[in-house]
């Protein structure tokens, strides 16, 4: 396949050849030969499939660029402009001085300084970061004394302007923040003084700092290594060693603790342990029994906050350790969850109120009951398998659930279930009437009658059987003539009355 030239860059140079151009295109891969125009180019390096770079021959006017493969010679019309452009010229340099490890940025202000390829600073290149007609911006490599800086452009060298490296002076040290600390280290030290830009070392005495971040020329945060005594702080640059400032290694006190909040917790951890003490700072870790905390947070020298791992349902000591050593210890128990068996009474009226025997095990430190999403009121601890509690207001049938150090109790093996009933209502009977002697069936009809557990003629009991919500047969009691008042009876209270009339005999 013959290659193809889609453009070069640049596309313009001197008539006296000596250009370094870039030809971009399509299969090149096996170039053998660049012109430009009928004259070969010299130092022809195939980059990739798609690049080529090559410096052009003498020539003149505008010469189209081909490239030559086994596969054939380009045909595109590519055209490199030869040309008399001046040389460059630079008329000031910003700044004129640096510092001897360079790295500064140098603004080199001239004409003709399109295309630069390169700035130099005596016989160092320099990085040449922007290039534009009167401007070249410029990196300066390291160097020393004073050297000329000249811009080179595919049309020649600039004339030279004089540039001055300056010696940095030595760094140095004016304070230390803190001025003691602990013998195992870690913590941070603020170092001022000048002349701290490029760093390399901190020492205390012999031993080097753990890191360190140079903030600016005047300022180091560095973490101190371990250590013991008075020793000597020195920051080391390129440029010197500082003079030395005194820091001293004290002892830490092994830390105390004084309380948990709370002393129990579920074994599944997760909950936040307020943990009180002294010389708590630096805390590198917080056991319970064998486990260490998930996580946890120094809130100040006498105070941490601890998330509880998982236990098993024990007592275990929680202990603090620090560079200082590890503390006495603190019981915490860890508490199992709540079960709850079963409720009795199952039932009770909407508006609540009943008392409700609730059987289970680890109850003992019981705290809330609720009814569904309702709390119950009147919570009694009678052992460490029953609860007595009074029913809140509710509707339907709900979970009852114990809440205890240990967590929330779930539905289990048992039967954790109560059901708020509406009150009975009675609305006919049917017959209304019978004899004095009792014995006649009656059929009262109503709602929410399923639950009835007695039923009364004039307050006399009379038996009955329970059909369905709606339905409940009795036979009347005997009773003397007259018209007495019938009702019924289920968990949820009594039922409005109803008049039944006993015929005289």
């Amino acid at each position: 396949m013959a290659p193809v030239v889609t453009s070069v860059s640049p596309a313009q140079g001197n008539p006296a050849g000596g250009t370094s151009v870039t030809i971009n295109g399509s299969s090149l891969t096996s170039a053998t030969v660049v012109r430009f125009g009928s004259n070969l180019a010299t130092n022809v390096v195939v980059v990739s499939d798609t690049q080529i770079t090559a410096t052009t021959p003498p020539g003149s006017g505008t010469a189209k660029v081909t490239v030559t493969t086994p596969g054939g010679t380009s045909t595109q019309n590519v055209l490199f402009t030869y040309t008399t452009a001046p040389a460059p010229t630079i008329t000031s340099l910003s700044p004129s001085t640096g510092p001897a490890a360079g790295g500064n940025s140098v603004i080199v202000s001239g004409t003709n300084l399109s295309g630069a390829v390169q700035v130099l600073f005596g016989s160092t290149p320099g990085t040449i970061l922007t290039s534009a007609p009167s401007q070249v911006i410029a990196t300066a490599p390291a160097g020393t004394g004073t050297v000329n800086v000249t811009v080179t452009t595919p049309n020649g060298t600039s004339n030279p302007l004089p540039y001055t490296y300056t010696p940095v002076p030595a760094p140095t040290l004016t304070n230390l923040n803190p001025t003691n600390g602990p013998t195992a280290g870690g913590n941070t030290i603020t170092i001022t003084g000048t002349n701290l830009t490029g760093t390399t070392q901190i020492l205390f005495g012999t031993n080097p700092a753990t890191t360190f971040t140079i903030n600016s020329p005047t300022q180091i945060t560095a973490t101190a290594p371990p250590g013991t005594g008075t020793v000597n702080v020195t920051a080391t640059t390129p440029n010197g060693t500082s003079n030395p400032l005194p820091y001293t290694y004290t002892p830490v006190p092994a830390p105390t603790l004084t309380n948990l909040n709370p002393t129990n917790g579920p074994t599944a951890g997760g909950n936040t342990i307020t943990i009180t003490g002294t010389n708590l700072t630096g805390t590198t870790q917080i056991l319970f029994g064998t486990n260490p905390a998930t996580t946890f947070t120094i809130n100040s020298p006498t105070q941490i906050t601890a998330t509880a791992p998982a236990g098993p349902a024990s007592a275990v000591n929680v202990t603090v350790t620090t560079p200082g050593g590890t503390s006495n210890p603190l019981p915490y128990i860890y508490v199992a969850a709540p079960t709850v068996a079963s409720v009795s009474p199952q039932f009770g009226p909407a508006a609540g109120g009943t008392t409700v025997i609730i059987t289970g095990s680890n109850l003992a430190l019981a705290t809330q009951v609720h009814f569904g999403p309702n709390l119950a009121t009147g919570l009694t601890v009678v052992s460490d398998t029953q609860l007595t509690v009074t029913a809140p207001a509710g509707t339907g049938t709900v979970v009852v659930t114990v809440t205890t150090p240990g967590g929330t109790s779930t539905v289990g093996l048992g039967i954790p279930y109560y059901t708020y009933l509406g009150a009975p209502v009675i609305n006919a009977l049917i017959p209304n009437n019978g004899t004095a002697a009792g014995g006649d069936s009656v059929t009262i009809g109503g709602s929410n009658l399923i639950y009835t557990d007695s039923v009364t003629f004039g307050g006399t009991p009379a038996s009955f059987t329970v059909f369905s919500d709606t339905i409940v047969v009795a036979t009347t009691p005997a009773h003397a003539a007259g018209t007495v008042n019938v009702q019924l009876h289920t968990p949820a209270g009594n039922s409005n009355t109803f008049p039944f009339t006993y015929d005289p005999a």
